[in-house]
Formats: C-alpha cells, structure tokens, sequence
C-alpha cells in the first residue's frame, strides 16, 4: 500500500515578498519590453540609444513571467520587443537602498504626508504585484517591480546596463508551448530565476 508523502515533503510557496531573478556573483537580469524602433537598436548594440529618454521614469522587472503578463508575450503594442537587460548587482541594490514604497503602508509609515515626502525624494520606488503562472494567471505570492527616476534612470541606462538581449524568440517560443498545453516544455525554458539574496535588511521598509 502507498503511503502519501509527508506534508513537509510538498514544495514550499515562496513568501509574499521575496525578489526572485536570474543572477550571477556580479549582475541580476531584468526585463523591460519597447517598440522595437527603440528596443532593436538597444539590443544590437549592448545599451540603450540615445532616444530611450532618461529623464522618465523606468520600471525594470526581475520575473520573466510578470514581463509576460504586461507585455502579453511581446504582443502588445509598443511592447514588441522584449529585452532582458543585465546590470551591476551593485546598481540593482542602490536602486533598492534608496527606493520606497510605491503606495501608503499603514505600519510601515508614520502618515500619508510622509510616505508623499519619501516618494517625492527617492530616485526608485518598489511596486509588488502577484506573481503570474505559465498561463499568465496570478499566484499567491509577488514579484517586484522597480521603478527608476532621476539619478536611478541614469545610472540604469548610462552606469549598471552591461549587456541587453533581444529574448522576443524566446517569449514566442514559450507562448505557443503554453497555447498548445506543454506546460512541461514551456517551463523548461524558463530563465532560471532563483532568490536573491536581500542580507543586511536591504528591502527594509519595502515589504508589508
């Protein structure tokens, strides 16, 4: 007779806030999608040309699949061409240092009127979203996003980017998996996105 597997033995859910991304021992890979006037030329030559406008703010997603989500697999106008664009771990954690949080937190601040005076000041800011499945349909634990202005927009352009990749392919290829039902396949090919380690409270009061 079969004995069903103890409960410890079932996969554990990653916590509510946790930054999962493909990463090295010096750079973290993050994914932002453009038209691909803007997006092609960023990919051919290893950085973002002069017409992506620093002055705006850039929100830079670490979770493939969130990526998917709000591209709609590179689908979307002006969202065309996907980039996975790798930077300096050393930047992706002063974005973290010096951002906020991107709505009031009852707890986490004292009041609305200070929450505004952070934002205002702070050069990025943490969104979390609920992480998606292969079929794009929310899970119960999220994704960060990073949203980088001013000084962060910057550095993230001219500073951290060491190299860009055109992975529209490879959100096709995933896409007609998924349309098909392979989900064994699909996942497969999924950038392998581990926790990032976050050690001397570096997401501090970015978390609820």
């Amino acid at each position: 007779m079969s004995v069903p597997p103890h409960h410890d033995d079932r996969p554990q859910q990653p916590p509510k806030h946790q930054i999962r991304a493909l990463h090295t021992d010096t750079t973290v890979t993050v994914y932002q999608a453009y038209r691909p006037a803007l997006g092609l030329p960023a990919a051919r030559d290893g950085r973002f040309p002069a017409a992506w406008k620093r002055e705006r703010m850039t929100w830079i997603k670490p979770s493939f699949l969130w990526m998917m989500y709000r591209c709609g697999w590179g689908l979307k106008a002006d969202q065309e061409t996907v980039l996975a664009v790798e930077i300096t771990r050393e930047g992706f954690e002063w974005a973290l240092r010096h951002a906020c949080l991107s709505h009031y937190v009852r707890g986490i601040h004292p009041d609305q009127a200070t929450w505004q005076r952070e934002l205002k000041r702070s050069p990025a800011r943490v969104q979390w979203d609920p992480e998606r499945s292969l079929r794009l349909g929310p899970l119960p634990y999220r994704s960060l996003q990073l949203g980088l202005a001013g000084e962060a927009s910057r550095r993230y352009a001219d500073e951290w980017t060491v190299g860009i990749r055109d992975v529209t392919p490879l959100a096709h290829e995933i896409h007609a998996l998924v349309r098909d039902g392979d989900l064994e396949r699909a996942g497969r090919l999924l950038p392998e996105e581990r926790p990032y380690p976050v050690g001397n409270g570096l997401l501090g009061q970015l978390t609820y």
